[in-house]
Parts: structure tokens; sequence; C-alpha cells
């Protein structure tokens, strides 16, 4: 399974990185920033995006507004990762289409797990 992971942070990226690919074993392909990231989604195709909320200049909910706009990448299932844990947060960004959310901070042993069992969630 291929996953992008849309993240500006590149620290939290790289252990993203390495807790999907090494413990997870799947196979990850990285933006630092919303823009790229609707790019290299078109381009790559991945099965899932993991996108993080609070980026500069196109936020998460602008991303996904635009992966949602082309024919390409419409379909391809989004889990948010965000700090903000309140429940409206969290509802509201399910309301908006995503499968799900992943709270900051994780752990990175359980990311791969808890990735995984959002997706497969009808």
């Amino acid at each position: 399974m291929k996953i992008l992971v849309i993240e500006d942070d590149d620290v939290i990226r790289s252990i993203i990185r390495v807790s999907l690919s090494e413990i997870g074993g799947l196979e990850v392909v990285e933006a630092n920033r919303g823009e790229v990231g609707i790019t290299i989604a078109q381009s790559e195709k991945p099965d899932a995006i993991l996108l993080d909320v609070m980026m500069p200049v196109m936020d998460g909910v602008s991303t996904m507004a635009a992966l949602r706009s082309e024919a390409s990448t419409k379909d391809i299932p989004i889990v948010f990762l965000t700090a903000k844990v309140l429940k409206s947060e969290v509802d509201r960004l399910k309301e908006l289409g995503a499968v799900g959310v992943l709270v900051k901070p994780f752990d990175p042993r359980e990311l791969p797990g808890a990735l995984k069992n959002l997706l497969a969630t009808p």
C-alpha cells in the first residue's frame, strides 16, 4: 500500500516515513507542502493520504478541497493528522470527507496500525 504523507515539519515527516515503512511495511512518498502534495498525488496515485491540518500557505483543509476537485485524486482516502483534539474539530474534519483523524503527538510504533485501521473501516 502506497501512502502519501503531506507534512510541513521535516522531523515529523521523517518519523512518519520510518514508522510507516519500517514498522508498517508501507510504501511512503512525501510532500512538504500542500501544493507539492497535490502534484505528487496526481503522479504517484497513492492508496491513501496522511495530511497535516496546520501548514503554511495551503493548509490541510484547502489541500483536501483541491484534491477532491481533481478527477484523478478525488477518491483517494484522506486521513488528517492534527494536534487539535477537540471533538468538534475532529467531527468537522470528518464532515469535510476525511476517513479519519490521527492525533499529534503520536506513538511511531502504533501509527501504522492506527492508519491501517482507519483505512479498513467502511
